[in-house]
């Protein structure tokens, strides 16, 4: 079960990606999470990756795939991983095939998280995050006891400045025109299942594991030569 979790920011990815893989056992791959730690462990790939960091430049797609290829050959990825936060593009896409296609792999499906921009705004530019132990807030469905002040810590609270409204419509306009071609993609390749962001968390965890589960029976059905 190789799956990769697409959508904007804010569309709930991280959230159903931890679920979903205490639920089937398989590691929640967070590309971003990936390369920090690659850079932090001072890996051959996480040094290649710091020098373009360190010059503010962006990360070659080779060098993430690289880092994911670490990653899914490690034991606890022998029977999947879901993959959060790339590819983004076409081009990373197709370079994240062709990694896998040379470790004689595919992935199996892609869940696209579609979310109306309100939702995203409202999730995103209400978000607060504890400035000593980063302890995530919502103004509206996770708000602190006391209006900017961490209940456990005490600590002030603060909004990121990629969660403040401007910027949040910038992140959105830039993720819808980096996107459109990789979403014709996978539907191309028949592996895109799309997901309706907007519902209760319950009710898309639901969806999820529902069209997993169909689609492991249909490929055990296409093994024994059945479909």
């Amino acid at each position: 079960m190789r799956i990769v979790f697409l959508g904007p920011p804010g569309a709930g990815k991280g959230t159903q990606a931890d679920t979903v893989s205490k639920e089937k056992n398989v590691p929640h791959i967070s590309s971003g999470n990936l390369l920090r730690e690659a850079v932090d462990a001072g890996s051959e790939t996480g040094t290649r990756a710091q020098h373009f960091i360190e010059k503010g430049m962006l990360v070659p797609d080779q060098i993430v795939v690289d880092i994911i290829r670490e990653r899914i050959l490690k034991d606890d990825c022998r029977n999947g991983f879901i993959l959060d936060g790339f590819p983004r593009t076409l081009s990373q896409a197709k370079v994240l095939d062709e990694m896998l296609k040379e470790l004689g792999t595919k992935l199996d499906l892609v869940f696209y998280f579609a979310v109306s921009k309100e939702s995203v705004v409202l999730r995103l530019s209400g978000r607060r995050i504890c400035s000593e132990y980063n302890t995530n807030y919502h103004v509206k469905f996770v708000p602190s006891l006391k209006e900017g002040v961490c209940d456990k810590c005490g600590g002030g609270l603060y909004q990121r400045a990629d969660d403040k409204l401007d910027t949040v419509l910038e992140r959105l306009r830039v993720y819808h025109e980096q996107t459109e071609d990789l979403i014709e993609y996978y539907k191309k390749n028949r592996i895109l299942k799309e997901v309706d962001s907007d519902k209760k968390i319950e009710t898309i965890t639901k969806k999820i594991l529902d069209v997993i589960k169909y689609d492991y029976q249909k490929m055990f059905l296409i093994s024994l030569g059945m479909v």
